[in-house]
């Protein structure tokens, strides 16, 4: 199987394109300087699970400098072939192998694949939480004064980092203390601590970033690749691998499919290539005409929003924006009875309710998609079915003994209505792509038909086509009269999927835009309102 890749320097004169058997530049490089270009070789690359062929023998290279995106659904093995890569799986058959100063060597475990400078950048933030920013950068490898350890350098350094990444944190400051979005920058950071980086791999890195933070990450990858570091981008949003990356490889269930200059491509060839389909408009859903009122909520306040009013009426979709720290997941805790509400009152199908508990709001017909699928929405090494059922045991159960054949039968019915890729419900949830784990999430919300639902970040990490079939369940939820909230900070998602939408700066609300309102702004109408800044009373936009 033949792979293309790119000489940087020859394409910056010539935009002369290079492929591995092309006999005219090996006669022009020669075999043994091509050799020397190549940095990571994948060779035939085949992984077998029980009952599962993840990868059906990837073979690529990806030369020094070079910025590789990976793209493909959920399903088609980017993940596992990612893990190969960085010796956290070893492949059934086939190898990977990089080039460290001439010498061809094969990571035998993940401390090994470090060791040779290969570094990645998960999906899923993986940081010490309870640690402070700098014990988390310096993990590992903390500075030393004889026996103690040298706290003042240790900060000094952190410092150091924070300011070249803008983060605008306080080294000292533990983990979980940050929101989610900053913890995601700090394991974006952490990576420059090293000193023999040779390969960076970055897994949905800009999922739950704003704008400005992605700004400084692409800033970082250009850094590395001019510093002759090799990148494998993995993310959803293609206009991001349109920006940044030199090339491209298309994977489609566990097979490769091609790689190709990312000039010579657009984002519908690499969806119709990804999905075997073309896709004009995934936000093109029918929408409906708004009934009565579900859900108000006046002045609400909590320890990070302020005086937040809006309500949710029937068959609407209701879409909530703003840049990380503005409070809108907050306000949507608050509501679910997750975190404490100091004042204001909410109101469902007006009648006045008193929400102390997540239990509290689902009895009232208040279903909410968590931010972190992972750490908040799932039993990771439990079956489809066990999760499917979690929010609702109470439904099937008689004097606390569980009717097993109605279990099996919910799971089999929901896994049917969200189309959930699995060979069977007794599928343990980690062994799903991203895609199929957050319809899981959904399949538990609808096991209660509830009539308000809200979805924050309810496609972080999802591909083109498990977000299509997201939206498709939402636009059936509005069919049923259910009212949707979406919290999103993907701007054009928020936008194109919501009938009315509520902008959020510094945990207030900083416009609410009507439907016609709504169509007729620009995106960067909505960033300045996004960009409001309070001091007291008073505001000013920027």
């Amino acid at each position: 199987m033949q792979s293309c890749f790119y000489d940087l320097n020859a394409e910056r004169t010539s935009g002369t394109r290079l492929h591995s058997a092309n006999p005219h530049i090996l006669k022009t490089l020669g075999e043994k300087d091509m050799e020397q270009e190549v940095l990571l070789k994948i060779e035939n690359v085949v992984k077998t699970y029980p009952g599962v062929q993840a990868l059906k023998g990837i073979s690529t290279t990806i030369r020094k400098g070079e910025v590789r995106a990976l793209v493909g659904e959920n399903g088609a093995g980017k993940s596992t072939l990612i893990k190969c890569i960085m010796g956290v799986e070893i492949p059934t058959e086939g190898k990977v192998e990089i080039n460290v100063d001439g010498k061809w060597e094969c990571p035998k475990n993940a401390i090994d694949a470090k060791n040779l400078g290969m570094h990645a950048n998960y999906q899923n933030v993986n940081i010490a939480g309870n640690l402070s920013i700098a014990e988390n950068y310096f993990l590992g490898r903390l500075p030393m004064k004889g026996r103690i350890v040298d706290w003042n350098t240790m900060y000094s350094e952190s410092q150091k980092i924070i300011d070249k990444f803008q983060l605008n944190v306080n080294p000292r400051d533990t983990i979980v203390s940050l929101p989610v979005a900053m913890q995601a920058m700090i394991t974006i950071s952490k990576i420059s601590v090293n000193d023999n980086i040779r390969l960076v791999i970055f897994d949905e890195p800009t999922a739950l970033l704003e704008n400005e933070k992605v700004e400084t990450l692409f800033r970082y990858i250009k850094e590395l690749k001019e510093s002759g570091v090799s990148v494998i981008y993995v993310s959803h949003r293609l206009e991001e691998i349109m920006e940044i990356c030199d090339s491209v490889t298309i994977m489609k269930d566990g097979t490769y499919v091609e790689t190709k200059d990312v000039k010579d491509v657009d984002k519908d060839y690499l969806i119709s290539k990804m999905v075997g389909r073309s896709m004009v408009d995934i936000y093109n859903i029918e929408h409906q005409k708004p009934g009565e009122e579900l859900l108000r909520v006046e002045n609400l306040t909590g320890e990070k929003f302020r005086n937040v009013s809006f309500s949710l009426r029937k068959g609407e979709i209701l879409g909530f924006f703003g840049l990380v720290g503005a409070g809108r997941s907050e306000v949507m805790r608050a509501i679910f009875g997750v975190d404490r509400i100091e004042s204001g009152k909410v109101f469902v199908k007006g009648e006045e309710v008193h929400l102390k508990s997540p239990k509290d709001a689902m009895l009232k017909g208040i279903g909410f998609l968590t931010e972190d699928r992972r750490k908040d929405g799932l039993a990771l090494q439990q079956s489809v079915k066990l999760n499917t059922n979690m929010y609702s045991y109470d439904m099937i159960s008689k004097y606390g003994i569980i009717d097993l054949a109605k279990e099996t039968g919910r799971a089999e019915e929901y896994k049917e209505k969200v189309l959930i890729k699995t060979p069977t419900v007794e599928q343990t949830v980690n062994n799903l792509s991203g895609g199929n784990q957050q319809k899981v999430v959904i399949a538990k919300l609808l096991c209660r038909d509830p009539d308000i639902l809200i979805f924050d970040e309810p496609t972080v990490g999802v591909d083109v086509g498990a977000k299509d079939e997201i939206f498709k369940i939402i636009e059936n939820l509005i069919k049923q009269g259910k009212g949707v909230i979406i919290v999103s900070s993907y701007l054009p998602e928020a936008m194109g999927l919501s009938d009315r939408m509520i902008v959020m700066s510094e945990g207030r609300v900083s416009g609410s835009l009507e439907n016609e309102e709504l169509k007729q702004m620009e995106e960067e109408d909505v960033l300045k309102l996004a960009s409001t800044i309070y001091y007291e009373d008073e505001q000013e936009v920027v």
